[in-house]
């Protein structure tokens, strides 16, 4: 496998725009960036040249429950949505990673299974804030916890305690403390008993004052032990107006939204439709264009995709029981085409690319290597048409299971060619390499 070439683009993504360009890489590196068409380079015309997506909030599930999903395929998967690099949350998996035992469990059933980057978080729960320092020295990313029932039984929430305990050490390790914000109460306990199979029964059973008041809750603890704090999955636009007084005022605060917020609305979903569920739920179409214009506002830092999937029989397919279903969405593949399609009419290219790429790089501490084209980086580079849209096909889909909500839908932002470390993984709609990613440890 080679790891050295030069691609020219009309459209590069270098130096904070858009611009005739070649790169050249060898060995897995960027060498230099010529802003001219370079002798022997790979022409791709006007399709965009960028880095490959960074996608920071990702359940593989391995080891233990690869019968949802493994190493193997998600990152076969990543490659073909243009996307170099993934993070792999602590839950899911079995064991979870709360320890660095399990850590390295997991490191050691990712290996030979890597066709993008991987990285890990270490995983919060009540009593363990003693292992997170040896974690972090094993290399995790960030840490992450539940603010309420995670949906596994051995990956409890945490309370206010737990986190007064953890958040100076987090603090002092100069790593993230990612946050799933929803404070549930016993006023909505019995919102589904009556209609399991209603979407707006769902939707009601988990609203937006539980996210707003964990968002409050996190933002108080931040301002406290100036730890640095990031709200995953941000879905209720009520919260944009506290996140945004919070980075004005200089906390070390940082949002994500997901795909699955922009580009469908509550009042689509029909009932029965258990594809669609996930926590916190996709709101109604007024919230959704604020959580749109926050991005394009910078209230919310970047995108990722939540990837949790589960097989057909746990998300009740054919019962359509929103109470009994797994709470996850399957997006990994269509992070990049699903945003793009929800964003295109919202935000410029200009706007967009950072969102998926130098943000993330950024937020993870990885903007040496990762996210931006530059002289020394991986060579982690992403071919796309932005103006080329395709019908998402269930055979298409690399993931364990096929089983999405894009399914069918028509997205924009076709995926040439992915490039990870200076090796082509996947290009034209096939994988052509594997094994070319490489484990992202802090240093």
């Amino acid at each position: 496998m080679t790891r050295s070439g030069k691609i020219y683009s009309e459209r590069c993504w270098v130096n904070g725009r858009l611009q005739p360009a070649t790169v050249c890489y060898q060995d897995g590196k960027i060498t230099n960036i010529i802003f001219n068409k370079e002798d022997g380079a790979t022409d791709v015309g006007r399709a965009v040249l960028m880095p490959a997506i960074i996608d920071a909030h990702v359940h593989v599930n391995e080891p233990g429950r690869t019968a949802w999903e493994g190493f193997d395929t998600a990152t076969m998967a990543a490659a073909a949505g243009g996307i170099a690099s993934i993070i792999d949350m602590p839950l899911n998996a079995s064991p979870v990673t709360t320890t660095t035992a399990a850590l390295q469990e997991k490191l050691d059933a990712s290996a030979g299974k890597l066709h993008v980057n991987v990285g890990f978080y270490a995983g919060l729960v009540p009593g363990n804030a003693g292992e997170l320092a040896a974690m972090a020295k094993a290399g995790v990313l960030g840490v992450k916890c539940f603010l309420t029932h995670s949906g596994i039984e051995d990956f409890p929430n945490v309370a206010a305690t737990d986190l007064e305990e953890a958040m100076p050490i987090i603090a002092g390790l100069g790593i993230p403390l990612l946050v799933h914000c929803e404070l549930s109460d016993d006023d909505h306990a019995d919102a589904l008993a009556a209609t399991p199979v209603s979407y707006q029964a769902y939707l009601q059973s988990r609203p937006a004052k539980w996210e707003n008041e964990a968002i409050e809750l996190m933002i108080r603890l931040c301002k406290k032990h100036r730890c640095k704090t990031h709200i995953v999955h941000v879905s209720s636009a009520e919260a944009l107006p506290a996140i945004a007084s919070a980075k004005a005022a200089g906390l070390p605060l940082t949002a994500e939204t997901c795909p699955q917020y922009l580009l469908f609305n509550a009042e689509d979903i029909p009932d029965k439709a258990t594809i669609y569920k996930c926590a916190p739920p996709i709101r109604g179409r007024a919230n959704n264009r604020l959580l749109k214009k926050a991005l394009a506002d910078k209230v919310l830092d970047f995108i990722t995709t939540d990837h949790s999937p589960a097989p057909p029989g746990l998300k009740q397919i054919d019962t359509g029981n929103f109470a009994a279903a797994w709470g996850g969405i399957a997006g990994l593949q269509f992070l990049l085409p699903a945003a793009y399609t929800a964003l295109k009419d919202e935000l410029t290219l200009a706007q967009f690319i950072p969102l998926l790429t130098e943000q993330p790089a950024l937020f993870l501490n990885l903007q040496q290597q990762k996210g931006f084209i530059q002289p020394g980086a991986d060579a982690d580079l992403l071919v796309w048409e932005p103006d080329a849209s395709f019908v998402v096909a269930a055979a298409d889909i690399l993931h364990k299971h096929n089983i999405s909500p894009y399914v069918n839908k028509q997205l924009f932002g076709r995926v040439q060619t992915t490039i990870v470390n200076g090796i082509t993984v996947y290009d034209k709609n096939t994988i052509i390499n594997k094994n070319a990613g490489k484990w992202l440890l802090k240093k």
